[in-house]
């Protein structure tokens, strides 16, 4: 089983019967417009971010019954923001089966997690039109269960930003410095966060809003400052740490 296609859909566990219905969700519109105005996924992705978000809420609410709605919301969010889903998708190799234009093909729009994750939307509302709410239910179980666990049960805050500059602070004596852009209609802005600690841009995010951009740059530099101070040790003091050696984020 070496089609992209195919894998993909095995490794969602289920199969969509309706062939267009499912080319249109891996479509991007980028290619639909070189294609000569073949449907695009942006309709589905607007119906699959709603049926996700159903699911989500409802397994959050029975994870957190004693949980308060900022908890619940905080939960929701990191769940499902761009940088989430984006790694979903990495996981399911979803970008091999993507339809790209040829200007995003060569930007590597295939890893770009604006179009991964808007793509992982698609496809849940592809599943939802052709199999139903059942089968749209147990795909995104088997996708996010596992991150649900581990949100629910992190002791960092959920706060990304909140955590990177407490971080930041502690072992650095460096507030986070971000940068944003933003590409797009002012109906559907897509904003990118840099983060930078230091001098050392360390996480990129991307999402619909500032703050979800800004989140998720947050959420790949904590991480990837974490990873830095578990090699070299507990230290106490910014010399003690070589930035240079962090894992950086990519702009995509």
């Amino acid at each position: 089983m070496n089609d992209p296609v195919d894998r993909l859909q095995r490794d969602l566990g289920v199969r969509i019967e309706d062939r267009q219905l499912l080319e249109q969700a891996l479509t991007h519109r980028s290619y639909a417009f070189e294609a000569g105005g073949v449907p695009h996924n942006e309709r589905l992705e607007f119906l699959g971010d709603a049926v996700l978000g159903l699911v989500i809420t409802d397994r959050i609410y029975g994870l957190l019954p004693d949980a308060p709605e900022g908890r619940l919301a905080k939960v929701r969010a990191a769940a499902v923001n761009t940088h989430s889903l984006a790694d979903v998708a990495r996981g399911l190799a979803l970008g091999d089966a993507v339809r790209l234009g040829r200007g995003e093909e060569q930007s590597g729009g295939r890893n770009k997690d604006s179009i991964l994750a808007d793509t992982m939307e698609a496809m849940i509302g592809a599943v939802y039109l052709d199999r139903g709410m059942p089968a749209a239910t147990s795909v995104v179980g088997l996708l996010f269960d596992d991150l649900l666990a581990d949100i629910v049960t992190r002791r960092e805050s959920l706060d990304y930003k909140t955590s990177l500059q407490e971080l930041g602070a502690a072992v650095l004596s460096q507030l986070p410095a971000y940068e944003l852009s933003e590409e797009g209609p002012d109906h559907e802005k897509r904003f990118t966060a840099a983060v930078a600690l230091a001098g050392e841009v360390l996480g990129y995010g991307h999402g619909r809003s500032k703050k979800e951009a800004e989140q998720g740059a947050a959420q790949q530099a904590y991480a990837a400052l974490q990873q830095r101070l578990a090699t070299v040790g507990l230290v106490d003091s910014v010399d003690n740490v070589d930035l240079s050696g962090a894992v950086k984020g990519e702009r995509r």
